[in-house]
This record gives C-alpha cells, structure tokens and sequence, in this order.
C-alpha cells in the first residue's frame, strides 16, 4: 500500500470511535441489553448491565482517593473483577498499570515503584497469590459491589498525578510492564487511540459477530488479553469467557458448555492441548462451535500448527505484535490461510519498513530489522525519556528490535536484535535473570540465553562461580525462584569454571548458544 492508502485506512478505522476505552461497550448496552458482554467463574455480565457496574466501580474508586492522572496497579489474574476495574480506571482518566500475581514480590514492588502507584487493589477472591502481595503491602478488604471484595493498599499521598488530556490520543490509558534489556522494568504507555486502533483493526479482520463467544486466557496484564481480547471483543459486541490460568480441559469444557468459538492463543497453548490429548487418552478433542483459531507471542512450529489444523479442520492463524504497538502489526487473515509459518500481511493503517545495519531500507526479500509507524505505536517508555527516544525517532518510526523479511506481501519474523526469549508467550529479558544470578554471593558473572524446545523456548543460565564456592545448580535455582515469576526461571542452570569471553571481556553468549 500507498502512504496515502495507509493514511485513508488509518482515518478509516479510527473513525466513530469514542475518546476513551470504556465507551466502547456503551452502544450495545442499548441495542442488546441481554447478550452476554462478560463471564467468568459462573457468572455472566450481560451488555445492559455493564454500565452500571462501571459506573458504581468508578464511584467507589473515587471514594478510595483515586483522581484522574493517578497510576491504579491491580494484582490479578483474568476475572470479572479485573475487566470491570480496567473499565472503570479508564472512565474516570486514570492509568490502569495490571500486574500478573505470579510475578515474585521483588517484580511487584519494583512495578508498583516505578509507576507510582496512588493505590493497589488486589483480586484476593480469585488468588492466593494475590493474597499473599496484599498481605505483604498491609492492604484491607473493601467491598466493591458487583466486582466483589478486593484487598485494597493504603492511599499514596505521596503519589502525584500525571496530566489528564483532553485529547484522548494523548490521555494514557494502561501502563503495562515488560522488562527491560537492563533488567529492570519498562513501562510502556499506552493510550486510548492506541488501544482502540488495535480492537478497530480487530474486529474489521476477525468480523466478530453476536454469537461468538472468546476465550480469554491470555493474561490481561499482558497487552493481547488486555487489548485484542478484552477491549476488542467488548468493541464487536461479543462475549468474553474469562479464565484465571490455561488448563486444556477447562478450555476443553468451555468449548462444549459455553460455546467458544473463537481462541487465542501462544504455541504452548495449542501444544499443550495435543499433549492432554495423548495422556487423557481422548480419541478426539471437541471443536463444538469453534470457527477461529489464532496464535501469536513465539514462533510456531510448523509440525504444531500442522497436528493443531488435522485436529479441529480449522487453519491456525499466525500473527505477529509487540506490546509497544498496542500489539498489532501483521496477521493471517481467516479468508486466506497460509501452509507456512508466515505472520502474514501487514495489517491495515500500518506503515513499516526493513531497515539494514547502516539505517539504509533493504532491498525486496532481505532481511532488515522491522521499524512501525502508525495510531498503534505507543506514546513512550514512562519516566524514560531516553529510552523513549531511542526506540522513536524523530519522524514516529519506532524500531521492534526484530528482524524480518517479506516474501510477497506476507512477512517473516527471522530472529531478533535484541535477546529476548519468549517463554510460553512471555517475554524474558536474560540481564534480568543475569541481574538475579549475580547477587548471589557465590556468582562471579552469569550469562542466559533460550533455547528451543518444542514449540517453545526455555531459559538456560550458565554461571561461574567464586574459586573454592560450595554451591551447585539446585542452591542457584532456589535462589533464582525466589526472585522470578516461574516463566523466568532458567530450566538448566550450568556451572562453568570460566564463561567464554572476546579480549574486551565480553561474554559470547554465540558460543554459549551453540554448546
């Protein structure tokens, strides 16, 4: 496509929408009060009841202290009472900063540091886990009508609030972590055009319809769950079956009792489900009314997507995103599959091009890293300016840090610049499991690289130790554990007498790799 062409799909599918994230749903709940919007743990918010629960939810939220402009951080897995509190932050312009409870206590507080979180609530009902970071932080149960009880911090009165924007292009509406390169956090600041753009994007190539109900297992402390799943599905009128944790027989059952018909997923997801298969002794897994099947998060094993495909008859969509873009940026569409194990076209009001080791565009099948312009690309790092900088240039471009190439107008994910590893979708930065290593006294220098496995990839940390130390694998993976959320956690830790290093003392991790 034309840049003009770009620019006329961009205006297109921001067109009509509202300002903010939580007007999305408002529409439906006077054309079709009664269709299910929201179900989870047996109960299900109807479209006609969700204004109520938002409004009332953004009442009480008021009432604890929270201003327009104040970081609200909720601990929680996927549930009723996470999806009404994201919607409610955003009604009354604060910033929703959602955090997974798996995290370890240390990954919690440095989140809830950085961002300066005005007050933490706590879905205690739907986790122990949370329960237990409550407990930590002296939170207290407060009753929250339809969300239920929530454990909720002590007010910061310390904590300032950030501009509201009377443009919603600007106004942030989700401040979502990932790490860092330097293992520390960066919080990535999205807004509601971006958030909207992507749902718009969404439903224009997934064409929900009324009966379709979504399988939302993907954690919304993540940008798919958040974003594609949650707002996108509430944007198209459909339902959202939510689920705290992935287990392929509770999928399994959802399927056959609550009609899911459409499922995202990472490869694991999938590969997982062909492994209950096996040792549940199941002849065949029930497709009952499933009509989409989508992956995204890691590359996919063409073996996988091949068995996945012969199991339900229906093409696993492969796509591509980056949480700084919302996530969006290339997919299969459901009218064209693909055999291969393309991430297919770009999607539409996107811009992006490959670029070389010199700042140069590359020529017609060669591999660049991948740079993205468009209403998708976030509005920076949060009090991160540098950092900001390097990832945006000047004319809006901002660099993925992967490389790729095109065959055709499908594109390719060759490998990436930086050492990202992703676990089972997450994203694992090695200088933050290195960081955790290191403080062990018994460390003199630690280097992490991925490995693949099945359709996955697994962290491996190879560590040299201080001459005369009594330490082995186990010991570091304990201390490891205690410091990382599980998907972080190296699944082989190797002692080595001294890490392969350049005259500069760089560690060449290439060697480590290939070992």
């Amino acid at each position: 496509m034309t840049s003009p062409e770009i620019e006329s799909a961009a205006e297109r599918l921001l067109a009509g929408l509202p300002q903010r994230m939580d007007r999305v749903f408002r529409p439906w709940a006077d054309t079709a009060p009664t269709r299910p919007a929201l179900i989870g743990n047996g109960t299900v918010w109807t479209y006609g009841a969700l204004p109520g629960i938002v409004d009332a939810t953004a009442a009480a939220l008021r009432s604890h202290g929270v201003r327009g402009g104040d970081r609200v951080m909720v601990v929680s897995e996927n549930s009723l009472a996470l999806a009404g509190l994201v919607l409610a932050i955003s009604a009354i312009d604060a910033w929703a900063v959602v955090v997974n409870p798996r995290l370890s206590a240390r990954e919690v507080d440095q989140i809830r540091d950085h961002c300066g979180a005005r007050i933490l609530y706590y879905a205690v009902d739907v986790s122990e886990l949370a329960r237990g970071h409550a407990q930590r932080h002296g939170a207290r149960d407060v009753a929250m009508g339809a969300i239920g009880t929530l454990a909720a911090s002590p007010i910061d009165e310390a904590a300032i609030p950030e501009p509201v924007e009377v443009d919603g292009s600007r106004q942030v509406a989700a401040l979502l972590y990932t790490s860092g390169t330097t293992g520390n956090p960066k919080g990535v600041m999205l807004t509601h055009r971006n958030i909207l753009f992507n749902a718009s994007v969404s439903r224009e190539l997934r064409r929900p319809t009324p009966d379709d109900v979504i399988y939302g297992v993907l954690p919304m402390s993540h940008i798919v769950g958040f974003s594609s799943i949650l707002i996108g599905t509430l944007m198209g009128g459909s339902a959202v079956c939510l689920a705290p944790k992935y287990d392929p027989a509770a999928f399994l059952d959802a399927v056959r009792e609550q009609g899911v018909s459409l499922m995202f997923g990472v490869p694991t997801t999938y590969q997982r489900l062909l492994e209950y298969k096996a040792t549940a002794g199941v002849k065949a897994l029930p497709r009952g009314r499933l009509r989409g099947l989508y992956v995204a998060g890691a590359p996919l094993d063409p073996t996988l997507k091949a068995a996945i495909e012969r199991e339900f008859g229906l093409p696993l969509l492969n796509a591509y995103g980056i949480t700084e873009c919302a996530p969006g940026i290339s997919g299969v569409r459901a009218d064209a599959p693909r055999a291969d194990t393309s991430v297919g076209p770009i999607l539409p009001g996107i811009e992006v091009r490959l670029v070389g080791q010199a700042g140069e565009e590359v020529a017609a099948g060669e591999v660049g890293e991948l740079h993205v312009r468009g209403p998708n690309v976030m509005r920076g790092y949060y009090r991160a300016a540098a950092a900001t900088d390097a990832a945006i240039d000047r004319d809006g471009w901002f660099n993925t840090g992967d490389l790729a190439r095109f065959e055709g107008d499908a594109l390719f994910i060759a490998g990436r610049t930086k050492e990202l590893i992703i676990r089972s979708g997450f994203n694992v930065y090695p200088a933050e499991v290195e960081a955790v290593l290191n403080a062990h006294p018994a460390v003199v220098q630690a280097a992490v690289v991925g490995r693949a496995v099945d359709a996955n990839e697994e962290v491996v940390a190879y560590v040299q130790l201080l001459p005369g130390a009594n330490v082995d694998a186990t010991e570091l993976l304990a201390h490891a554990s205690r410091q990382l959320a599980a998907y972080k956690r190296p699944a082989e830790i190797v002692i080595l007498d001294a890490l392969p290093a350049s005259s500069t003392g760089k560690i060449l991790k290439h060697r480590l790799a290939a070992s």
